[in-house]
């Protein structure tokens, strides 16, 4: 149905033109229904490799959109068992499977450089190239990632006050950056607050479209952990607070995978939002992404 609304202008009653309005409203109401079509779970991947550290790859089975979130069944999607290799085009090392306790009964299983076999182990450097391979279940994934280099230079990081409205020990951590001349040069940044792990914010992936060349100075947004509500207070940080920020040089998949899937994670419940696809550079059937990243990280004490 397309109505075209009259223009309200002198001499047209205003009463006419909201009982138009009105009619348009509640008269074109229309029961929309639709079936999701049920998809087999597919490989979920979470594999990082980091200058100085070893890889780490989280394997799992998608779950359905309705599904119900639980420990229970987040620790019953893990995939045991994989034969997960990792080569840094000299050494190809096998990957062995860890269980970790979470507590309550439950664990969470990962896998990284096996301590029993280190003739091949190696820890990520610095402008290399790294290649996973994953076989699981009789299928084989592949995907390839950059450790880009230290790009992006952190000059400083200091602190101020949050704006009046908020709470008086919150405050706002800023960070002055020097982008080097030529585009291309994608970041991720986690902050963590004293004892707390390291997390990314909501908004965690940057381009240099706009800074490329450029000193600049931003407010850094405290990490969140995104299995827990999210307030707006927990973006700032408080008087006593002692905050590392860990700046990631990245390369464009991993940008891609991140700016859309975060894109996607914030789009969730809006309307009004353009659906997005996550980019993923797993070549295989399966979800996720292999990331490679260029870490640098400086510490900021807050007085109380």
């Amino acid at each position: 149905m397309r109505h075209r609304l009259r223009q309200v202008v002198p001499g047209f009653p205003l009463f006419l033109s909201a009982a138009l309005v009105l009619s348009l409203l509640f008269g074109c109401e229309k029961d929309i229904k639709f079936t999701l079509n049920d998809e087999a779970p597919r490989l979920v991947v979470e594999a990082t490799i980091e200058n100085g550290q070893p890889p780490l790859v989280f394997l799992s089975r998608s779950l359905g959109f309705f599904s119900q979130i639980s420990p229970d069944i987040l620790s019953q999607s893990m995939v045991h068992g994989a034969d997960v290799f990792v080569s840094n085009g000299n050494r190809t090392h096998k990957l062995k499977e860890y269980i970790a306790a979470l507590g309550g009964g439950y664990s969470l299983s990962y896998y990284s450089i096996d301590s029993s076999d280190l003739a091949t182990a190696f820890t990520g450097e610095l402008n290399k190239q790294y290649d996973l391979r994953v076989v699981t279940e009789g299928k084989e994934y592949t995907a390839t990632t950059t450790i880009p280099g230290l790009t992006k230079r952190i000059d400083s990081v200091w602190w101020k006050k949050a704006p009046p409205q908020a709470d008086s020990n919150d405050v706002i951590v800023m960070v002055r950056a020097t982008d080097p001349p030529g585009f291309g040069d994608y970041i991720r940044y986690f902050t963590r607050r004293n004892s707390e792990p390291f997390l990314p914010p909501g908004n965690s992936a940057f381009d240099d479209l706009f800074v490329d060349g450029t000193t600049y100075e931003l407010p850094i947004e405290r990490g969140v952990d995104r299995n827990l509500k999210i307030r707006d207070e927990d973006r700032f940080f408080k008087k006593g607070d002692t905050v590392t920020l860990k700046l990631c040089n990245i390369d464009k998949a991993t940008f891609d995978f991140w700016r859309t899937m975060e894109f996607s994670y914030q789009s969730v419940g809006n309307p009004f939002s353009t659906p997005v696809k996550v980019q993923s550079n797993i070549k295989g059937p399966a979800l996720g992404y292999f990331g490679g990243y260029a870490c640098q990280f400086r510490t900021l004490v807050i007085p109380k």
